[in-house]
This record gives C-alpha cells, sequence and structure tokens, in this order.
C-alpha cells in the first residue's frame, strides 16, 4: 500500500501586518520621519511587521477622520493592496475618529493610536502583580470613552487578536458595560492603593537601612539594564527592544570607600508617553522620586540623544523629581570613534561618558557616585564603644573612615558622616578634638 504524503502544519505564528499614519505638525520637536521609525519599532516590539507608512502636514486635525478626506482613501487603498491588519497612528485619535476610521477602512483592519500601543506593550512585559494591575488600569481608562468604537474588536478577540486587543488579558472577560467598566477602576485603584502603602512601608525600610538610594531614569533602550547589571553584578533582563524593562528592580551595591548604596532601574520614558501610564506607574516611579540620585543614561551613540534627555527631563518634571540630585551618565560610548567621543568629553565635563557593554568609564562613574553620596557629609572625629559595634558598623559603610585607630575601651574614628546618621553619632563626639 502506497503511503500518503503528509503536509506539515506551521505553527509559527504569522506576524501582524501593520500600517503607520504620521502627520507633521508646524513647531513640533520631533521630525516626523523619526517619530515614525520609533513607532515602527515599537510594533515591531509588539511582534508586528511594518509593511508601509503615510505622512501628511496639517495645522490642525479633521474632526471626523484626524487625517484629510484624500488621505483616507488612499489609506484605505494602500490598506487593502498591501492586506493591511492594523493602521497605527503615531498620535493619540479621539473615540469618535477611530470610529469613523474603522467604518471607512472596513473590517477586518483595526485602527489604533500610539497610546495603544505602547499600552499593549506594557501589558505584554508586565511581570508583577502591580505592574499588571497598574497596566490594567491605564488601558481600562483608556479604554472607558472607546467602548463603542472598540466594542467590534474586542468582541471578537479570539478571531481578531494582536496588537491593541490584548486589553485585558488575564480577565475571564472583558467588562464592555461603562458601569462595570467603572466598577473595575475603581477596584484596580485601591489595590494600587494598597500596594503603594507597601512600597512606602519598604522605602522606609531602606531609609532606616541608611543605604545611599540611586534610581536609573533613560530613555527606553539607553541601556539601563545593563549598566545595572555591570556595576551590582546582577543578570536583570536586558534586551535590544524598547521597554524590556519595566517593572522595578533594586540591587545592593559597594562603593569605593566601603559605603552601601542601592541601585534602582525602572521602566524607560519615551515621547508621547501616554498621562494615564504615568498616573498609573506613579506608585513604581516613586522609586525615582525618593532617591538620593539619579543617574540619567543616555543613549550616547543615539543621534536624537538631546531629544530623548529632553523627553527624560519632561518626565521627571511630571512626577516632580526634577529636583533631585542628578548625574548624566552616557552609556554606549564604545560605539562612538575616538573623535566623537573627544567631542563628547569636551561638552559634558560633569558627565559620566561609561559602557556598560565593554566596562569602559566603570571606574569614573563610581567615584562620580561616590562624590555625589558624600557631597552633604560632614568631617566629624568620635570615640565609639566597643558595645556600640552596629553603631561603628553604620559608619564604615555609609560614611567615609579617614582614620581608625583603637584605645582600651572604643574606636576613635575621623570621618566623613552621611546627615541621615549624624543625630545617633552627637554624644560621641571627640570634643577635645576641633573638627
Amino acid at each position: 500500500m502506497a503511503r500518503t504524503k503528509r503536509r506539515m502544519i506551521s505553527t509559527t505564528p504569522v506576524k501582524e501586518r501593520v500600517f503607520l499614519v504620521g502627520v507633521e505638525w508646524r513647531g513640533t520637536k520631533w521630525p516626523i520621519e523619526k517619530s515614525l521609525d520609533e513607532l515602527g519599532r515599537l510594533a515591531e516590539t509588539a511582534g508586528a511587521e511594518v509593511v508601509g507608512r503615510m505622512v501628511q502636514r496639517l495645522q490642525t486635525p479633521v474632526p471626523r477622520t484626524f487625517i484629510g478626506p484624500g488621505k483616507v482613501e488612499e489609506l484605505i487603498q494602500l490598506a487593502r493592496n498591501l492586506d493591511v491588519d492594523t493602521i497605527v497612528f503615531d498620535d493619540e485619535i479621539t473615540p469618535s475618529q477611530q470610529s469613523n476610521l474603522e467604518r471607512l477602512v472596513g473590517e477586518p483592519t483595526k485602527i489604533i493610536d500610539r497610546t495603544a500601543l505602547i499600552l499593549d506593550i506594557f501589558g505584554l512585559h508586565a511581570q508583577t502583580r502591580e505592574g499588571r494591575l497598574q497596566v490594567q488600569l491605564a488601558q481600562l481608562q483608556y479604554l472607558l470613552p472607546r467602548l463603542r468604537g472598540m466594542w467590534s474588536h474586542l468582541a471578537g478577540e479570539q478571531t481578531r487578536g494582536g496588537i491593541g486587543s490584548r486589553f485585558g488579558q488575564g480577565e475571564s472577560q472583558l467588562e464592555v458595560d461603562r458601569r462595570m467598566v467603572r466598577n473595575r477602576i475603581a477596584t484596580l485603584k485601591r489595590e494600587l492603593a494598597n500596594l503603594s502603602l507597601r512600597r512606602e512601608v519598604q522605602s522606609k525600610s531602606r531609609t532606616a537601612s541608611t543605604a545611599f538610594r540611586i534610581a536609573l531614569a533613560g530613555y527606553t533602550n539607553a541601556g539601563k539594564s545593563t549598566l545595572l547589571n555591570m556595576v551590582t553584578g546582577a543578570s536583570v533582563l536586558s534586551e535590544d527592544k524598547l521597554f524590556a524593562t519595566l517593572d522595578p528592580t533594586t540591587r545592593a551595591m559597594v562603593l569605593p570607600g566601603g559605603r552601601t548604596a542601592t541601585l534602582t532601574d525602572t521602566v524607560g520614558f519615551i515621547q508621547k508617553i501616554p498621562h494615564n501610564l504615568v498616573e498609573a506607574f506613579k506608585s513604581t516611579l516613586s522609586e525615582v522620586r525618593d532617591a538620593d540620585l539619579i543617574l540619567k543614561v543616555v543613549d550616547a551613540a543615539d543621534e536624537d540623544r538631546e531629544r530623548h534627555r529632553e523627553a527624560v527631563d519632561d518626565v521627571l518634571h511630571e512626577i516632580k523629581a526634577d529636583k533631585i540630585p542628578s548625574l548624566t551618565v552616557f552609556n554606549k560610548v564604545d560605539l562612538l570613534n575616538p573623535d566623537e567621543r573627544a567631542v563628547l568629553a569636551r561638552r559634558e565635563p560633569e558627565a559620566a561618558l561609561f559602557s556598560a557593554h565593554t566596562g569602559e568609564g566603570l571606574e569614573r562613574l563610581l567615584e562620580l557616585i561616590t562624590a555625589e553620596a558624600s557631597a552633604t557629609d560632614k568631617l566629624m572625629t568620635l570615640r565609639i564603644p566597643y558595645a556600640e559595634a552596629a553603631l561603628l558598623h553604620d559608619i564604615r559603610t555609609q560614611g567615609t573612615v579617614l582614620q581608625e585607630t583603637y584605645e582600651a575601651d572604643a574606636t576613635h574614628v575621623v570621618a566623613k558622616i552621611p546627615r541621615h546618621i549624624e543625630r545617633r553619632i552627637g554624644r560621641y563626639v571627640d570634643r577635645g578634638d576641633d573638627y
């Protein structure tokens, strides 16, 4: 009997075909092509394939369809010719604009915007309970005014799926009724408030431990996680993707001289970051707001690094962290040629030039951090009784010991003392010395 030849069926997921739409506004700081390049990377991070793009110059959005009627007709033809699954607008569109566009383009093509795309990526990358709750809250707040316009693809999630239709992932059923969505939002806010209280307790515990707190802030994909791994010896996930790190990660480190510190990595920033997302992640971003020092990590090899710095500063201002002492770290300097590196060093003499990949500049980076950590220290001469061994340990790990000698009943110490432990050692000051 002849054998029947069986055809193998591929189980490889088919990438969603995405088309990008951008509007060039007068006076914008970001060139539209650069912004669409970044939007394309976001789409690829979400697992899609970008098959084309379109740009229109406008002074104000068209109320009904965001872009002009002629461009809408062109978009309809391109979507059909390119077999587009999803059209992504670079700017946030209103619920009515989204509904009108979906009706004109026709099913099964979806219409979403940059905000929905970012929320979708966050939904994919959130690992901790708090992170998932924060993403769900931001997604539902975005969804609430769009229930009617988004119902068609939310109801058919199993058949259509893909970017923009994963909102509410992890729920047995997405609440499509406005009242139920509001109730869910209220529940999420209560749960996040409770988690925020726990985070505050943990933060106070870290403060009580007298460790110098350092937070990493930077544009997404600037290399913050790789920097944390290099400096602390950790093994935090670091990938060449936007938003590879979402949940905060804290690791301990020892600075030159013996002072202990904590280094915290949080979500990367991006231009046009959704306001709802900043609001939802405020408890996570409090790790930045409560830091003693912020390391602003910049991709030195990125030609848009100055725009990235501005975007980071904007978010730090929004979360009220712009007054905290900071140190700029230009990462990935190994990708610069010698002339570029020399120019950057002249322009940014107070910054650290560093490569988290090769370790170049690590010694200077640690020296600069140590200098910041001891900037407000007070020179003191102390006699610490041997019974106060814990206090002596704090002085060694949190201060800078310049001289240490042993006497019959105490340890004689000359050290630079941080302000947060100064009040604990007042009675051990050696009044016989002038300091």
